[in-house]
């Protein structure tokens, strides 16, 4: 039976059982000492050895171990902010970061994944938050020199079985013109024309969000009509892959177009937004308009499908995109079979018309 004494203010919670170590922790209330114990007497009976935060006399907060995450990276590659992992280590604190983590079980993950589902995220999705707070287990362990439980690698079976999470498919969604030219029209009426612009230009460059809104005046080509993309996405190099992009069509003029262009008092962004901000946008957009399925990242999808449409080859498209190699471009890639039947568009297409010198007279 466990012990609960009053000590001053607090209470101090001791559980003892031959066999095992002493147990000891001090709390506010009488309530949560009494939880606490029961919980330790709980894994003792089940045979399960009681979490380190027991030993140690204190939680370990999966916040922390974001928390201690967080600050390992930033010694070799921090998290950039508008980055898709930072996204990701906040749905995790939100939801998670009040529990033990060395208490964790394959309930808490279960209600995590139905929470994340309720919320809109897929089964892709979701198998990649609970993919990344394993990394965050494994290696803040490692650092902190904690035993944690392997809950991650329990879950997934039931987690898959229960088609909670799963694999990427590819996706086929595309705007018709009708949706694309209403959301357009909503955003630049409801929120301002630079969202209009965002989603006109994300079409036309192929450009995910967090490119677009890191873009620069500074790295514009005016002669070559060209902007420079900065740490452009890479399988394997995270920093310095930098890429020359050309601005097709009547996206250079719409850049041109910007009012960020003569503010002084400007960031030197060609877009100065964040790029969450766009995606709550669209997604308010699409709900009040009652267009069912569209995501902002489907522009990048519609763009590179384009591109294709208008006669441009792999490696002309792939200068574009910034796709290594044909598997991942080809997943961008939804083109219609419908369309054939009308022929490639052209290369030609993607710009001025270059005058042909008559031949001289014989």
């Amino acid at each position: 039976m466990a012990s609960i004494i009053k000590v001053g203010s607090r209470w101090r919670a001791l559980v003892r059982r031959k066999g095992h170590p002493a147990f000891c922790q001090t709390f506010g209330t009488k309530a949560l000492a009494d939880a606490w114990a029961r919980g330790i007497e709980a894994d003792i009976d089940r045979g399960r050895a009681p979490g380190a935060s027991a030993v140690m006399g204190r939680r370990v907060l999966v916040s922390d171990l974001v928390a201690t995450y967080r600050k390992l990276r930033s010694l070799s590659r921090p998290i950039a902010d508008d980055s898709n992992e930072y996204y990701m280590l906040k749905i995790i604190q939100r939801l998670l970061g009040e529990l033990d983590a060395t208490r964790l079980q394959v309930a808490d993950l279960v209600a995590f994944c139905k929470t994340r589902a309720e919320e809109g995220a897929g089964p892709y999705t979701i198998n990649m938050d609970i993919g990344k707070l394993g990394t965050v287990m494994r290696l803040t362990a490692a650092h902190l020199k904690l035993q944690l439980p392997d809950v991650v690698a329990q879950a997934r079976p039931l987690l898959t079985h229960m088609h909670m999470i799963g694999g990427g498919g590819k996706r086929q969604r595309r705007p018709n013109d009708d949706e694309l030219t209403h959301v357009v029209d909503w955003l630049a009426k409801h929120k301002g024309q630079i969202y209009a612009d965002v989603v006109v230009f994300a079409v036309g460059s192929a450009m995910r969000r967090g490119e677009i809104t890191r873009l620069v005046w500074a790295d514009l080509d005016p002669e070559k009509k060209m902007v420079m993309v900065r740490d452009r996405k890479h399988p394997r190099q995270k920093k310095g892959n930098d890429m020359w992009v050309p601005l097709l069509g009547g996206v250079w003029d719409l850049v041109q177009r910007q009012p960020s262009k003569t503010d002084p008092d400007g960031d030197g962004r060609i877009f100065p937004i964040h790029p969450q901000t766009i995606s709550k946008y669209f997604k308010e957009a699409c709900d009040a308009l009652g267009v069912p399925d569209l995501r902002l990242h489907d522009m990048r999808h519609d763009g590179i499908s384009k591109l294709f449409e208008r006669g441009f080859g792999i490696p002309q498209v792939a200068l574009v995109s910034g796709h290594q190699n044909w598997n991942s471009l080809k997943r961008y890639t939804n083109l219609k079979p419908e369309d054939l039947h009308h022929g490639p568009a052209g290369a030609a297409a993607a710009g001025p018309s270059v005058k042909r010198k008559k031949a001289p007279k014989a």
